[in-house]
């Protein structure tokens, strides 16, 4: 494990750009919101600074509405489209137009919580910016108060082409004045592992739209070619939202408490919402048509993560994660492999993530299913020791898929094997 451990920090650094980590050379070149959520936590375990770093950085990309984008362009580079020039939001510095999961407030208060002093007072730093952010969440994704987050573009759920987002995509118009584009995402991944050319207009056409409206967010919310519920944003948010309660108190923030636990009564009330009685698990909904998704997909498996759902739910929820890790030879994959959309090799329609095996196996060992718990961080860690540390893997193979050396799967194996990273390097080599 030792020189895994040392592949993966060496991973990290390749990857370093100095102030932020890039998530993979050339098909990823700048700062991405969560991919720095998790790399910071790989970071922590061997440079405490240059964790604390990565999210101060992000963080000072925030708009002064509160939002912190998913993609920060800190120069301008040819080898990715679309970048600061087709988005335009006009911000410094340059960033996109909408944000991705939140999980930031959980990463500091990990930090925080396994830390000492040092931490604390970094955390205690970022705490104003994060509870704007969790604003600017509350206000901007759920204005109508129904405790239900909306997502107005894929790229917003971090699961970019997940088959959830086919039933709003399908009513996506491509406009006949696209902005022209040359995709650079397959000149470094193979087509069979990225998200079709289909599926790509249709993620320009939005974020078009996006441009057009002047990325007024109220404007895309209400009237924007695509609005859909995300178990994966609902879940890491209502998470994210306990954590941030979590580091109030250990600030002594008394004025917060009341503010944060009513945004964690009413979204994990909103939930329900999501509830698909007929597939038996929390899945996406169209937001304009009130249409289910039909599949069990690794998102479904964060309510555990986020503390939510009945005993029959959860019940239920458990009941699909056996029989999905049955079927499979690598879990958790990111859709239901019975389904018959499934594809084992693309993207987020269904092969396995590091960070979302984390997240899931975090949830579950949590609620006392810590069997399930071990399967899945036994799967994770096998993956990356077999095949490498890549994006993501085919959940019936293993094969390694989409980007190399990728720093958050770098960062969960150092998150996973923690323990033997301190035996390795030793805490002197953390402060």
């Amino acid at each position: 494990m030792e020189k895994h451990i040392r592949e993966a920090i060496r991973i990290i650094r390749q990857n370093d750009r100095g102030t932020y980590t890039v998530p993979t050379h050339r098909l990823y070149p700048y700062q991405w919101n969560w991919d720095s959520g998790f790399t910071a936590l790989g970071l922590w375990q061997y440079d405490r600074n240059r964790a604390w770093l990565e999210l101060s950085q992000l963080l000072e990309s925030q708009w002064e509405d509160g939002m912190v984008p998913h993609i920060v362009f800190r120069k301008l580079d040819p080898d990715y489209f679309p970048g600061p020039l087709i988005w335009q939001t006009n911000t410094e510095p340059p960033s996109s137009g909408h944000s991705q999961p939140p999980v930031l407030s959980s990463v500091v208060f990990e930090l925080v919580r396994r830390g000492d002093e040092f931490d604390l007072n970094k955390g205690r730093e970022l705490f104003s910016r994060l509870i704007r952010y969790h604003r600017w969440f509350v206000k901007a994704r759920d204005p109508q108060q129904r405790g239900v987050l909306g997502i107005i573009h894929p790229w917003e759920s971090g699961r970019d082409n997940c088959p959830d987002w086919d039933i709003g995509m399908k009513n996506v118009v491509v406009p006949d004045d696209l902005v022209s584009y040359q995709r650079r995402d397959t000149a470094h991944v193979d087509s069979e592992q990225r998200p079709t050319e289909s599926q790509y207009e249709r993620f320009l056409a939005i974020l078009q739209y996006g441009r057009r409206a002047k990325w007024n967010h109220q404007l895309i919310y209400e009237q924007g070619p695509f609005l859909m519920a995300d178990p994966g944003v609902q879940f890491v948010f209502i998470r994210a939202t306990r954590d941030l309660l979590q580091l109030a108190k250990c600030f002594g923030y008394e004025e917060y408490y009341e503010e944060i636990q009513s945004w964690i009564s009413r979204f994990s009330e909103g939930s329900n919402w999501l509830w698909n009685e007929e597939a038996g698990g929390f899945c996406a909904r169209d937001l304009r048509t009130d249409i289910f998704s039909d599949a069990i997909t690794n998102a479904s498996m964060l309510c555990f993560y986020a503390g939510v759902g009945s005993p029959s739910q959860n019940t239920r929820t458990l009941n699909h994660a056996h029989r999905i890790l049955d079927s499979c030879k690598f879990g958790m994959p990111s859709w239901d492999p019975a389904h018959s959309k499934f594809e084992p090799r693309r993207y987020w329609r269904g092969p396995v993530w590091a960070i979302m095996n984390y997240m899931i196996a975090k949830g579950l060992s949590e609620s006392n299913e810590e069997s399930l718990a071990a399967r899945i961080r036994g799967d994770t860690i096998h993956l990356i020791e077999n095949y490498g540390m890549a994006e993501y893997f085919d959940p019936t193979t293993g094969a390694a898929l989409g980007g190399m050396d990728f720093s958050w799967t770098a960062a969960m194996y150092l998150e996973f094997a923690h323990k033997r990273v301190r035996d390795a390097l030793g805490d002197s080599k953390r402060a």
